[in-house]
């Protein structure tokens, strides 16, 4: 039986360069796998001949030979040549390792024979969310945090092991961590499966954590929050995650900032907003009165005529900016700012002298105390 021409049987023309190549065989390579057509019987004779195709085109010189003199150039009289051998692909081999990684989701790998992976894993990262106030962000604050997480475990040093003794040679995989794994007449390494790649077994578990290294436990640690952190932010320490697995390093611990709602201040970045009540009486005839800050009570004079909503600001009486190498010193020149909202607020129940004072008020009063109504009443006329 005649075989196909090489360049049809990978789609590509016959000036195809070797990135065109290599393109064209892994997708061919992914859509004619017998593992992805189980029910094709026909799957496995195209794969073949696809990687034959390429097998010889990604080669410089059997290229050549296959250009000058067709398949009897690189297989003999009998044309082509099947049962190809593979032994030595060169790049051909390392894109089949990468193709099979596709395929069997990673299972495929390079290390032969005495090739192992590490038994130790990175433990895991923790989040803790860190509940914090305005005085904190202020002034920064070092709690202690009791962290529940997996601990190493102390007797047996994390190894998993029973005190004196150690992990024995794997038997499935002869302590190589790897397996040889046959797919058509292609071979290829996978890990092991009854050591996990280790290439070792615990034969007598450590009996504290029954031979995982780890125990479940508490720790206490201290943070320290600087002054001026905002809401959501994390803070990282190094080593207190979970412990490894099998003697593997701890992961981190991210402390993530949580702000509570304040009953009278909000924050805008390092400034303080804040509302603040005020009689009809004083801001007609002004005040001075006393607001609250995160210093303490501080005088503000209310000019005379305040309107409502009017806004007041009371300088470095907001929060610091985030500065960690800045000492408190410079931290405290550079604060935001307070801004004070003043609304005017009208009395609901009045007695009969009130009322009669504030009804001679009315009588007396023109457009000349009332400039705002006064402006008001003309724009409406002017537009009706």
């Amino acid at each position: 039986m005649s075989k196909r021409d090489y360049y049809e049987v990978l789609g590509v023309g016959r000036a195809a360069t070797e990135a065109e190549l290599k393109k064209a065989y892994r997708k061919l390579a992914l859509e004619n796998h017998p593992d992805r057509n189980p029910d094709d019987p026909s799957a496995e004779e195209r794969f073949k001949e696809i990687s034959e195709a390429y097998a010889v085109l990604s080669d410089a010189e059997k290229r050549g030979r296959y250009d000058r003199f067709g398949h009897a150039g690189v297989g003999g009289p009998g044309g082509g040549h099947p049962g190809a051998d593979f032994g030595d692909l060169g790049n051909f081999g390392d894109l089949f390792n990468d193709l099979f990684g596709d395929i069997f989701g990673g299972a495929g790998g390079r290390g032969g024979r005495g090739s192992r992976r590490g038994r130790g894993q990175r433990g895991a990262d923790l989040r803790y969310n860190l509940e914090i106030d305005l005085d904190d962000v202020l002034n920064g604050c070092e709690p202690s945090l009791k962290i529940p997480k997996m601990n190493r475990c102390e007797p047996c040093s994390g190894a998993g092991t029973a005190p004196g003794t150690q992990p024995s040679r794997c038997g499935r995989c002869e302590g190589t961590g790897q397996l040889m794994f046959q797919q058509g007449f292609f071979r290829v390494n996978r890990p092991c499966d009854a050591c996990g790649g280790a290439g070792e077994v615990i034969t007598s578990p450590c009996p504290t954590c029954r031979g995982a290294g780890r125990v479940e436990g508490q720790k206490t640690i201290t943070v320290k929050v600087p002054p001026g952190v905002e809401d959501g932010a994390r803070l990282r320490v190094t080593g207190e995650g979970e412990a490894g697995i099998a003697g593997g390093p701890p992961g981190d611990l991210y402390v993530v900032m949580v702000l509570g709602k304040h009953p009278l201040f909000e924050r805008d970045g390092t400034d303080l907003h804040l509302e603040v009540p005020v009689a009809f009486v004083q801001a007609a005839l002004g005040a001075e009165i006393e607001v609250p800050t995160l210093d303490g009570k501080v005088k503000l004079q209310i000019p005379e005529g305040t309107q409502s909503g009017r806004v007041l600001r009371l300088r470095g009486k907001g929060l610091p900016p985030l500065q960690p190498r800045l000492d408190p010193a410079q931290l405290k020149k550079m604060r935001g700012d307070l801004y004070v909202r003043v609304f005017v607020e009208v009395p609901t129940k009045l007695n009969a002298r009130q009322r009669e004072l504030l009804e001679e008020f009315a009588a007396q009063s023109g457009h000349e105390v009332s400039p705002t109504t006064k402006g008001f009443v003309e724009k409406l006329r002017d537009l009706f």
